[in-house]
C-alpha cells in the first residue's frame, strides 16, 4: 500500500518490482485514494467516523499495536499501524480536535518523531462501500481473492502512475518465461478446483491476473529499455568502448589464511598504480575498517565526490565506501581497484545465515499435555496423567484432571489446584517409578532431594567466595590484531551481539576471574562471541579449552573455529573419539607444551591426563548435557580460570543463579538480519495445499522435509 501511495504521490520514483506483483489486478485508483485517511494537528474528526473508518480499511482493533494493520482507542489516544510508516502513528485528541501526531517504537513506547500531517492507507485491498450492510463487520483472510466481484473494473500497477514511465526489462525472454510457467501454475490451481468442487470458490484467473500478452499490450508506444546478457564474443555486439578487468585474486588477494599484513602490502603495491575503493556492506564496517586502516598508519577515507575528483590516480588514499557489492575487480586502463571485504579478509562469498530450528523448548502450559504422560504432583509425586473429567460436587460442575499413581489408584484435581502439578521433566525413553498415593516414597524422595540442595548451596556459596578473593592477571586492552579478527566477521553484528562481546572483554579485563552464562537461541550468534573471547585469550598468551558434549558438535566447532582462526597466528586443535590414539596423543603433548592455543573437546578434556601450560578460559557449550562428576570438575575449574558458558536452554538452577547475581548473564535475543519467525499451520489433508505447498519452496530453492507416521 505504501507502494502504491508513494507512486500517487512523489514526482520522482523508481519502482523494482517483480513480474509475479506486475501480473496482479489491484483495487480501482479511485476507491484507493477515495479511501485515505489524512490527519493535520489542530484539525477534527468525530471518534466514530475515524473507528468506522479504520475499519472499513481493514485495521483490526487490538489492545495494543504491534504489527501494521491495527489500532487501539484509550480514552483520548489513538495508534495506528498505519501501512504507510514504518513506525505506528499516535494521535492524541483533546475532545475531537487532534492535539498531537506522532510516530513511536512499539517496543519502547517511546516517540520516534512528530508529524503535523499524516496519512493512514488501506491495510487491505478489499473496500467495502461505506453503506454497505456489513461495511464494518472483519474483512476474511482471503478476501482479496473475491476481489473482482466487489470490484466491476479491476485495475493494474500501470494505472497508478500519474505519467507514463520508463520501463526497464531485465531479460525479456526470461521474464515471457516467466510469466508463463506461472500463469500456468495459476491456471493449473484453478482447475482443479474446478474438477473437486461443483462452485469453485474464487473468480478465473483472467480476472485476478494479467498475461504477458496484456502486460505487453498495456506498455506498449512506452519509452522501453531492454537488458541483456552478452558475451564479448557475441559478433552482433558493437562495443563502443572496452576495459578489461582483473579479479583481484590476479594481484594475490582473497587466498584463505593470508595475513592482513600481506593483504596492506599488496594493497599498498595497488595504490603505486591506481586508486583503490574499499566497499563495505554496512555502515559500522565502513568505520571499523577506517580505525583499522589507521591502526596501520595507512591512509584512508571515506569516498566522497569531492575527494574523489580532487585525488590523483596514483598515491592516493584508499576510499571506503557503503554498498552492496558481490565481487571485486581490477581495471587497470582506468587505473581503478575496487575491493570488498571478501578480499581483504578471505571470507568466501557472503551468504544469509542459514535459519536453524529450536533446540528445545520450554512447556509453557498443561494445554501441551497428553494422556500417558508422566506429572508431578506437589505433595503425592509422580503420576500418569490420564485425561480431563467433568464431575458434579455438591451440585457445582466442574473439571478434574485424572491422576493415576502405582497400583491404579485415581486423584481428581480440581482446575484451581493446577499450581500444584507440573509435568515430568527427565531424560527421554527413562523407565519411571510412579509413587503410589498415600505412600512414604514421596516423602523419602524430597527429604532426599532437600537435603541434596542444601548441600548444593554450601558448595556454591564457597566457591564463589573463593572467586571473589581469587585474583588474576588483568588481560591487556584489544590489540590491532584483534580489530583485524572482528573486522573479518562476514556477517553484520546484532546489537546484542555486540552487547555480549563487550560485557566478556570487562569481564577479562577486571582482575576477578569471569564466570558469565550467554543465553541465545540457535543461529543468534553465541558462538562468534565465544570465538572473540577465544581470540583475546589467545592475544594475551592464554590456551583455551572449548568444551562441548557431543563428539559431532565438537567436530562442527572444529571446523567453524580453524576457519575463522586460519588467518591470524594461532593454532587450533580437537581431541574426540574421531582421531586416532596417536593423534590424541599429540595433541596432548602440544597442550602441555604450550604449542596448541585452542582446544575442542568432549568430556575427554576433563581427565586428568590432560595439561595445559597456561589454560585462561574455558568455554562451556550446553553445560546441562555434562554428568555429575564432569561438573565437579568443572567447579574446580571455575576458581581458577575464566569460565564462558553458553546455551540455548538454561537449566531452572544456572538461570536462577545468574538472574540473582551470582553469575553474570548476557542475553542475545535479536534474530540475525533476515530470520523470519516459522509459520506454523493445521489443515485437513489436502493434496492440492501439499502440492503448492512443495512447489513453492522448491521453486525458491529451499528444501521439503515430508513427514508421515507410516513409512
Amino acid at each position: 500500500m505504501n507502494a502504491l501511495h508513494h507512486i500517487r504521490t512523489a514526482p520522482q520514483t523508481c519502482l523494482v518490482t517483480s513480474i509475479a506483483a506486475l501480473m496482479q489486478r489491484l483495487l480501482p485508483v479511485t476507491t484507493f485514494t477515495r479511501t485515505i485517511l489524512q490527519f493535520r494537528v489542530r484539525g477534527t474528526i468525530e471518534r466514530e467516523v475515524l473507528t468506522g473508518g479504520l475499519l472499513r480499511l481493514g485495521y483490526h482493533r487490538v489492545s495494543v499495536v504491534e504489527i501494521p494493520g491495527e489500532f487501539s482507542i484509550r480514552g483520548g489516544i489513538v495508534d495506528i499501524f498505519s501501512t504507510a510508516y514504518v513506525d505506528p502513528l499516535r494521535v492524541e485528541f483533546l475532545g475531537e480536535t487532534v492535539d498531537s501526531l506522532r510516530l513511536f517504537d512499539p517496543a519502547t513506547q517511546k516517540s520516534t518523531a512528530k508529524l503535523d500531517r499524516a496519512v493512514v492507507l488501506p491495510a487491505r485491498e478489499y473496500l467495502r462501500a461505506e453503506a454497505s450492510p456489513d461495511a464494518l463487520a472483519p474483512i476474511p483472510v482471503d478476501a482479496e481473492w473475491r476481489a473482482p466481484d466487489l470490484y466491476s473494473d479491476m485495475d493494474t500497477l500501470f494505472d497508478y502512475f500519474t505519467e507514463q514511465p520508463v520501463l526497464v526489462l531485465d531479460q525479456p525472454a526470461a521474464l515471457t518465461g516467466a510469466c508463463g510457467d506461472l500463469w500456468s501454475k495459476i491456471d493449473d490451481g484453478y482447475l482443479r478446483h474446478a474438477d473437486r468442487e461443483s462452485v469453485v470458490p474464487y473468480p478465473s484467473p483472467e480476472r485476478l491476473f494479467l498475461s504477458w500478452p496484456e502486460l505487453m499490450h498495456r506498455t506498449n508506444g512506452w519509452a522501453t529499455l531492454a537488458l541483456e546478457p552478452l558475451m564479448a564474443s557475441d559478433a552482433s555486439w558493437n562495443p563502443v568502448q572496452t576495459f578489461p578487468a582483473q579479479a583481484p585474486s590476479s594481484a594475490g588477494l582473497g587466498a584463505r589464511g593470508m595475513p592482513f599484513s600481506q593483504t596492506l602490502a599488496i594493497m599498498d603495491r595497488l595504490r603505486e598504480e591506481c586508486r583503490v575503493v574499499l566497499v563495505a556492506r554496512s555502515r559500522g564496517q565502513v568505520d571499523r575498517l577506517l580505525a583499522l586502516l589507521r591502526e596501520h598508519d595507512v591512509p584512508a577515507m571515506e569516498w566522497t565526490v569531492g575527494a574523489w575528483t580532487a585525488s590523483s590516480k596514483t598515491r592516493a588514499p584508499f576510499y571506503l565506501l557503503h554498498g552492496d557489492l558481490s565481487a571485486g575487480f581490477l581495471a587497470p586502463d582506468l587505473r581503478l581497484a575496487v575491493l570488498t571485504e571478501e578480499e581483504l579478509f578471505a571470507k568466501g562469498a557472503r551468504h544469509k545465515p542459514q535459519v536453524k530450528s529450536k533446540a528445545a523448548t520450554f512447556l509453557s502450559s498443561l494445554e501441551d499435555l497428553n494422556v500417558g504422560d508422566y506429572v508431578v504432583h506437589v505433595q503425592h509425586g509422580i503420576a500418569k496423567y490420564q485425561g480431563l473429567k467433568r464431575l458434579s460436587v455438591q451440585d457445582f460442575d466442574s473439571d478434574y484432571l485424572i491422576l493415576e499413581f502405582a497400583g491404579g489408584d485415581k486423584l481428581y484435581v480440581p482446575l484451581d489446584r493446577l499450581n500444584q502439578v507440573q509435568r515430568y521433566r527427565g531424560a527421554e525413553g527413562e523407565a519411571l517409578r510412579m509413587d503410589r498415593l498415600g505412600g512414604t516414597s514421596w516423602a523419602r524422595t524430597t527429604a532426599r532431594v532437600k537435603q541434596g540442595i542444601e548441600e548444593m548451596a554450601q558448595e556454591l556459596v564457597e566457591l564463589y567466595a573463593n572467586r571473589e578473593v581469587i585474583h588474576r592477571t588483568e588481560y591487556g586492552m584489544d590489540s590491532t590484531l584483534t580489530h583485524e579478527f572482528e573486522a573479518a566477521f562476514e556477517y553484520e553484528e546484532t546489537p546484542d551481539q555486540l552487547h555480549a562481546v563487550e560485557d566478556i572483554k570487562r569481564d577479562m579485563e577486571s582482575p576477578k576471574p569471569m564466570d558469565r552464562l550467554v543465553c541465545g537461541d540457535v543461529g543468534y550468534g553465541k558462538t562468534e562471541v565465544a570465538m572473540r573471547a577465544a581470540f583475546k585469550a589467545v592475544e594475551d598468551n592464554r590456551q583455551v579449552a572449548v568444551l562441548v558434549p557431543t563428539t559431532l558438535l565438537a567436530q562442527q566447532h572444529y571446523e567453524n573455529f580453524a576457519q575463522r582462526f586460519a588467518p591470524f597466528p594461532a593454532r587450533v586443535a580437537m581431541l574426540s573419539r574421531f582421531q586416532t590414539a596417536k593423534e590424541i596423543m599429540a595433541v596432548l603433548r602440544d597442550l602441555a607444551a604450550g604449542t596448541v592455543d585452542v582446544v575442542i573437546g568432549t568430556h575427554r578434556l576433563l581427565q586428568k591426563d590432560v595439561e595445559f601450560r597456561n589454560l585462561g578460559l574455558v568455554i562451556i557449550d550446553e553445560e546441562q548435557w555434562f554428568g555429575v562428576r564432569h561438573k565437579e570438575r568443572l567447579k574446580q575449574l571455575r576458581t581458577q580460570v575464566d569460565v564462558l558458558t553458553l546455551t540455548a536452554t538454561p537449566i531452572p538452577r544456572t538461570l536462577q543463579m545468574a538472574m540473582s547475581g551470582v553469575r553474570d548473564l548476557s542475553v542475545i535475543d535479536t534474530p540475525p538480519t533476515g530470520r523470519l519467525a516459522i509459520r506454523s499451520q493445521t489443515l485437513r489433508f489436502n493434496q492440492t495445499v501439499i502440492r503448492e505447498a512443495i512447489i513453492r519452496e522448491l521453486g525458491r530453492g529451499g528444501q521439503v522435509f515430508f513427514v508421515h507416521n507410516r513409512v
